[in-house]
């Protein structure tokens, strides 16, 4: 069973730098406005190889600001199956390594993996080329939610949890190697591939099995209730949701 905290969202500052060689924190006043940190790191080259072709030099602000398309390959539900982004000439990107974090004012970008009401358990193919989003596998099968989840379920782009990182400050649980996870709480269901403009709410900080795999909670800017919330009170009001995080498939 994962422990969860809870710490609302304040406005996301715009000023910290999330691909520097060093690595830095959001903290109170960032995502983690309620008190434990919410420490965000480049995820090192090595441990993600790309071709020569698609690797660039990170630095503080974008890398740049694609206009993309999803290409599938493959056949949906199939352990060949993936979904591509791809610029207009054709050419490969990353979801996970070419799409810009931060767009200023508090607003992220957010790759969609899993569309809400649906089931199949898709993520990012962190050792791929190109880290095309695939469906998740255990012993060789397929993954499914035991029902069709309630959100838009994905990533933040150019985040990673370190595994070698003890964040004090929750239970000093270590980082499960993975991007960012973002809860999308709106009211469409997002297609996979899809980039959307979300502004974050509140932050889950979960311990599932020892790792600490945290959760963004946040709303489409394109959302007809994202006017009305800026954290997690305003989200209860709007919505009249309460989170079950193994009920929900946020987990």
């Amino acid at each position: 069973m994962a422990t969860v905290r809870v710490i609302p969202a304040a406005a996301a500052a715009t000023t910290s730098c999330l691909l520097s060689r060093t690595p830095r924190s959001l903290k109170r006043g960032a995502l983690g406005g309620g008190g434990a940190g919410l420490r965000l790191f480049r995820r090192p080259a090595a441990a993600a190889p790309l071709p020569s072709s698609s690797r660039r030099s990170f630095a503080c602000s974008a890398i740049y600001r694609p206009q993309v398309k999803v290409k599938e390959e493959g056949k949906p539900e199939t352990l060949d199956y993936r979904v591509f982004l791809v610029e207009d000439s054709g050419k490969k990107i990353s979801p996970w390594h070419d799409i810009p974090l931060q767009l200023g004012d508090g607003v992220f970008n957010f790759v969609v993996e899993i569309p809400k009401e649906s089931s199949a358990k898709m993520e990012v193919a962190t050792d791929e080329p190109f880290t095309p989003i695939k469906q998740d596998t255990k012993k060789g099968n397929l993954r499914y939610y035991p029902y069709n989840i309630h959100w838009n379920y994905g990533l933040l782009p150019q985040t990673w949890e370190d595994p070698s990182f003890a964040n004090s400050e929750v239970e000093g649980a270590f980082g499960d190697n993975d991007p960012v996870d973002v809860v999308e709480i709106g009211e469409s269901r997002r297609q996979i591939g899809e980039i959307l403009k979300v502004k974050p709410l509140a932050a889950l900080a979960m311990i599932d099995e020892g790792e600490l795999d945290w959760k963004i909670i946040a709303v489409s800017l394109d959302d007809p209730k994202a006017s009305l919330v800026n954290d997690i009170d305003d989200m209860s009001r709007a919505w009249m949701t309460i989170f079950d995080c193994s009920r929900d498939g946020i987990v």
